[in-house]
């Protein structure tokens, strides 16, 4: 298996993870019918974050300058709003203020599966085993980085 088809198998899964859990934190908020449904619009959902979320920071970067960064929960919001709108009947968000805490909960998750598996592009890294090179304090509990 190629290493990008690796990885793109496992931030599909991460991703996956992610909408399922919103889905059942916000029940009733976030439905699905099957798994098979779920996996359609986590991929959709990838595919949008590929395509279009570029653009729409790009439009929205003067707002997104103007309120430090926090306008990107709406962009990613109206994108987790907009794959349940495409198909209502096999993937559904009932409204946006769900889709905003939609979205709010699958990045925090993604961000910290992300970390624990060491895929991504997350700031965040978890070294294990004891302090990284360089480091003359003692400890052998896990590090976090940031």
């Amino acid at each position: 298996m190629s290493p990008k088809l690796k990885k793109f198998i496992q931030n599909w899964i991460i991703n996956t993870l992610a909408v399922a859990a919103a889905a059942f934190i916000l029940r009733g908020g976030i439905t699905y019918k099957s798994p098979s449904d779920l996996l359609l619009a986590s991929l959709l959902l990838g595919i949008l974050n590929a395509f279009i979320r570029p653009v729409l920071l790009l439009m929205a970067l003067p707002l997104l300058v103007f309120t430090l960064g926090l306008f990107i929960l709406v962009i990613n919001a109206v994108l987790l709003y907009f794959v349940g709108w495409i198909n209502p009947e096999h993937f559904a968000v009932k409204n946006f203020s769900t889709a905003f805490w939609g979205a709010l909960i699958i990045g925090v998750i993604s961000l910290i599966l992300n970390s624990l598996t060491g895929s991504g592009t997350s700031r965040i890294h978890v070294h294990r085993g004891g302090r990284p090179p360089g480091s003359d304090k003692g400890g052998d509990g896990p590090i976090i980085d940031v």
